[in-house]
């Protein structure tokens, strides 16, 4: 019986340190940074038959510069002269600079690239995004720290569910995939000590807000 109590405990142990591992791989692989990303290719995925493939690419062409070369290029800048220290922004005043330029990133694609009459549900996310970026902005003026990573994945759900609700798509597991890899990203976000529950509940509220508030315009 004390022998099946250790290995029982000795097995959850090992299953802990497991967890431990891997759950901060998320934090780099669903990096606010990729979301844009993940949501433009899960939208030409679905609106498959309405693209050509060589409209895809350009779109996703435009994606990967604007939202992940030019912030990829702009934080090694940044590093280079000492404002940011780590790809994470841990420091809620070092948060100003890369924030400013997301807004503008994402003005761009609003007005330029993901244009309301060829892209719309497209085009209503980012501006979903545009609005959550300035709200965290807000927050970091204030020296309030919301959680990029939960405003990013939250909105990215909310922005799936609504597709599929939209689209009228017959498959309930991208939705429930999204809301489970939103509560793996809290976790992996805990795990690494790089948020508190608050912090990880404004980014998510903030995320969700205005994914919300523009899904009525395009739903």
């Amino acid at each position: 019986m004390a022998k099946n109590i250790i290995c029982l405990y000795l097995f959850d142990t090992t299953k802990c340190n497991v967890l431990k591992k891997i759950l901060p791989i998320f934090s780099y692989i669903l990096h606010p940074i990729f979301i844009s990303m993940y949501a433009t290719l899960f939208y030409l995925f679905c609106k498959d038959d309405i693209f050509t493939n060589q409209e895809k690419y350009y779109v996703l062409f435009q994606i990967l510069i604007i939202t992940i070369l030019v912030p990829i290029l702009f934080f090694m800048l940044l590093r280079s002269t000492g404002h940011v220290k780590s790809v994470m922004i841990h420091e809620t005043s070092q948060r100003k600079i890369p924030l400013v330029l997301q807004c503008f990133l994402y003005i761009l694609l609003v007005k330029r690239s993901i244009i309301i009459t060829r892209y719309p549900e497209l085009h209503f996310f980012f501006l979903g995004a545009l609005f959550s970026t300035i709200l965290a902005l807000v927050c970091s003026l204030f020296k309030i720290k919301a959680s990029l990573h939960m405003m990013a994945i939250s909105g990215f759900a909310i922005f799936v569910i609504g597709l599929s609700i939209h689209l009228q798509i017959q498959n309930p597991y991208w939705s429930a995939l999204l809301i489970l890899l939103t509560g793996v990203v809290a976790s992996s976000r805990l795990e690494m000590e790089a948020h508190s529950p608050n912090e990880l509940l404004i980014g998510t509220f903030i995320g969700i807000l205005p994914q919300l508030l523009f899904l009525y315009l395009w739903l």
